[in-house]
């Protein structure tokens, strides 16, 4: 690929980046699930094992499309007691990599550092994001995300309430 085709992939995937974190950012979290595909997975490994495989170890979140809307739906409802009020957040994303499969979808990493507000406090969860994009049209889906957090605990964090 041409420096002009690699420039423009980087310019294209940070941007969906960038309007992802918008959207959690605004609580737009209905839009936001409709950025994954139908057979997606999103994963956040706890902070004592961050390379934890849902598949034999403990994580905070493994979430098949289903489980995703349904945390969404939780969420966005009165039922959620640990967001309500709702926190206010502001992502910052950075450090964008890109690399293509060669199968059609990309390889994404960057590091992401969320400041979430509630309650007269502030914290900061910093840490890195792994994905699998693939191509829909014109635009990009989330078929893989991994969300690993850099904290060693959540002690004074709460909970991971918030979409990391």
């Amino acid at each position: 690929m041409s420096t002009s085709g690699r420039s423009a992939l980087r310019e294209l995937v940070e941007d969906f980046l960038f309007r992802e974190a918008a959207l959690l950012d605004e609580w737009r979290l209905d839009e936001w699930v409709d950025l994954f595909t139908d057979d997606a997975r999103y994963v956040v490994p706890s902070t004592d094992l961050p390379e934890g495989d849902p598949a034999r170890d403990l994580v905070f979140i493994d979430d098949d499309i289903v489980r995703l809307r349904a945390r969404v739906a939780r969420l966005n409802s009165r039922h959620s007691h640990r967001e309500s009020p709702r926190s206010r957040t502001r992502r910052f994303v950075s450090n964008v990599r890109v690399e293509g499969t060669g199968d059609g979808e990309l390889r994404v990493a960057a590091n992401v550092l969320v400041y979430r507000f509630r309650s007269g406090e502030g914290a900061p969860y910093v840490g890195a994001v792994e994905y699998i994009l693939r191509r829909n049209g014109g635009d990009l889906r989330i078929a893989y995300r991994r969300a690993v957090l850099d904290l060693e605990d959540l002690a004074w964090h709460g909970a991971v309430s918030i979409i990391f």
